[in-house]
């Protein structure tokens, strides 16, 4: 080869080698372009914020309209531009497995976290969505209550940043109240406990304004010990029962938490990228006698579960029938309010979908929600709710409930009773088969399989007894007791009130509208009954107002009030007792009883009913 041949043979290799740079360098600038378009699809992806509450009744959101002392402007902004849910449930009626199934996706007794004192190695096995948000490229942190094993562990269920304060004392953190970083640790309390998770959870959003996001923020509130400082107690002067003011007050303490937080996403422009859910745990435990026992500790919270049924720890509505609200400003239409039953597990389903998270049949029992709330999707997200704690279960198709405890069993009509107080098993055999084969399908795939896990509790018992039976409450442990030898009779515990407040005096029972000056008519009921008719009415009261009396009765042949099950007895304004008498009309048993009082508060002192046959019952004394 002579010197021009290898010139030439020099310059194509060279040209070839030029041309499989270009190529390459083309590749890899198609690549980074390729990577960047993939980057901003995933800047399209929401952020998430799941607030998550503490023992927190139905009632207590004042966009629920239900009570008008409890104060949620920062969450009823929420509901307002999103949707309020009006019948979204929690997993089950106790801390531990509804945050457990929350954080999964899957009912919580399919990896073996039935209740509050089960093993949580189920759990430590599960993927959270916390892990599959983190794979996916999202920042995720953890505020507040966790109850799933310890504080410093919390990063090995995917959450990169923790700030698990939940009371007054030191607390696992890796975050410091600004949202910088610091060794995890055990640290000291800087601020009251639901200011700081609201203050870390904020200065999160603004350090990571740019990237997705999932926040969980687990306010411990209004859960024991009551705790809320000062200037929140300062904003309900007005008289109650100082449990009832603690547990406003903390939830007032919440809502500023939600405030602070929105307006930062608003901030830095991300309220419309933002996804949120407000969700109660369960419902509040009111160890039905709702006492005022001093201090914070253990007893009732404070909160309500009106116009529910029941309390934490049952199966009944009043358990875990919570306060939902979601809201997605531009993708959510305002103003909604959705009737259709939907769960807690939901949110995990939803969040999965919209992060692009790949998971297998199995993994996730929730729906994604975001079709049905924009309008995409009509009618309801479930065929049914099924549900399984120890000893009880329960089932919601459409307004159909089943619920089990031990042995007993009830049938419910949420949509003309949603305060579950008429039991339609003997009138509806053939649904509560058809419920009862589709539960028992359901609990087939829990671990262990089966209806129920355990016995029924004394306190279980005690609470079926009262709610759901209509029998009087048990009495007050001995301590509990008051010393006034004028000591109220605890008489208010064996009633249902509605309309109207109602507590035991040291005169009798007193009825009174929900607020001073109000014009409501309360009235008071009572279950369980079992008087031969015709029965015979007897009761001794006082009445700031004149009008009437209303009884009403239900007999065991009836499926409801009827409006010609009801006799008036007029009563005047005066501050000395007065006896009134009447004769309630009815062949059959009755079973169950109203008592309409007229505006203004009533002192009842006395209500006997005779019955054709037996012996007089008194109701009052």
């Amino acid at each position: 080869m002579n010197h021009s041949q290898a010139k030439v043979n020099m310059k194509s290799s060279s040209a070839a080698v030029t041309a499989k740079s270009i190529v390459f360098r083309s590749l890899l600038i198609s690549l980074i372009t390729l990577s960047h378009s993939a980057v901003g699809a995933s800047d399209d992806r929401p952020n998430i914020i799941v607030f998550y509450t503490d023992d927190h009744g139905h009632a207590d959101l004042s966009c629920q309209g239900v009570l008008d002392d409890i104060k949620t402007p920062n969450v009823d902004a929420l509901a307002k531009n999103g949707v309020l849910a009006r019948h979204g449930y929690s997993t089950a009626p106790q801390c531990i497995p509804s945050r457990a199934g929350l954080l999964v996706g899957k009912f919580q007794s399919k990896f073996g976290v039935e209740a509050n004192g089960s093993s949580l190695v189920g759990f430590d096995n599960e993927t959270t969505i916390a892990e599959r948000l983190q794979s996916a490229g999202y920042v995720t942190a953890q505020f507040g209550k966790w109850h799933l094993g310890r504080g410093e562990e919390i990063t090995e269920h995917g959450f990169k940043h923790v700030f698990n304060q939940n009371n007054g004392g030191k607390f696992a953190a890796n975050i410091e109240l600004n949202g910088k970083d610091r060794e995890m640790g055990i640290v000291p309390p800087k601020a009251y406990h639901i200011d700081a998770c609201s203050q870390a959870a904020a200065a999160i959003i603004d350090r990571y304004q740019d990237d997705p996001f999932f926040l969980y923020v687990a306010y411990r509130a209004p859960h024991v010990p009551l705790d809320a400082p000062r200037k929140y107690l300062d904003r309900f002067p007005s008289k109650m029962p100082e449990r009832r003011r603690q547990a406003l007050a903390m939830l007032s303490a919440v809502d500023d938490g939600v405030g602070l937080i929105t307006e930062t996403l608003a901030k830095h422009n991300l309220t419309e990228k933002t996804l949120i859910f407000y969700i109660g745990d369960n419902g509040a435990p009111l160890k039905i006698h709702k006492l005022d026992a001093p201090g914070g500790g253990p007893g009732w919270d404070g909160s309500l579960n009106d116009p529910l049924n029941g309390e934490k720890g049952m199966l009944s509505e009043g358990g875990m029938h919570v306060p939902f609200v979601i809201s997605w400003p531009g993708t959510i239409s305002a103003g909604q309010v959705f009737d259709h039953p939907i769960s807690a597990l939901d949110v995990a389903a939803t969040v999965a979908e919209l992060a692009k998270v790949e998971s297998k049949p199995g993994d996730l029992d929730g729906v994604n929600l975001i079709p049905f709330l924009s309008g995409r999707k009509e009618g309801a997200p479930h065929e049914f709710l099924a549900w399984r704690w120890v000893a009880q279960s329960a089932i919601r198709e459409g307004d159909w409930k089943l619920l089990r405890g031990g042995e007993r069993e009830y049938l419910y009509n949420l949509k003309s009773d949603l305060e579950e107080q008429n039991n339609l098993l003997d009138q509806h055999p053939e649904i509560a088969d058809r419920l009862r084969e589709r539960l028992s399908r359901w609990a087939s795939q829990l671990d262990p399989p089966g209806l129920a896990y355990g016995a029924m509790s004394a306190p279980a018992n005690d609470y079926f007894d009262f709610y759901l039976e209509g029998k009087p409450a048990p009495p007050l442990r001995e301590k509990y007791q008051p010393k006034s030898e004028s000591k109220p009779k605890n008489i208010a515990s064996r009633w249902i009130i509605r309309g109207g407040t109602m507590k035991d005096t040291s005169e009798g029972l007193q009825i009174a509208p929900p607020k001073p000056g109000g014009k409501q008519t309360p009235f008071i009921a009572r279950n369980g009954l079992s008087l031969v008719g015709p029965v015979s009415i007897s009761m001794v009261l006082k009445t700031e107002a004149s009008g009437q009396i209303g009884l009403s009765w239900r007999s065991s042949a009836d499926k409801d009030f009827a409006a010609a099950n009801r006799v008036n007895v007029a009563v005047e304004k005066s501050d000395q007792w007065q006896t009134i008498q009447a004769k309630l009309p009815v062949e059959a048993k009755i079973i169950h009883v109203r008592i309409q009082v007229p505006t203004g508060t009533t002192l009842i002192k006395s209500i006997e009913l005779k019955p054709a046959t037996g012996k007089t019952v008194t109701l009052v004394q």
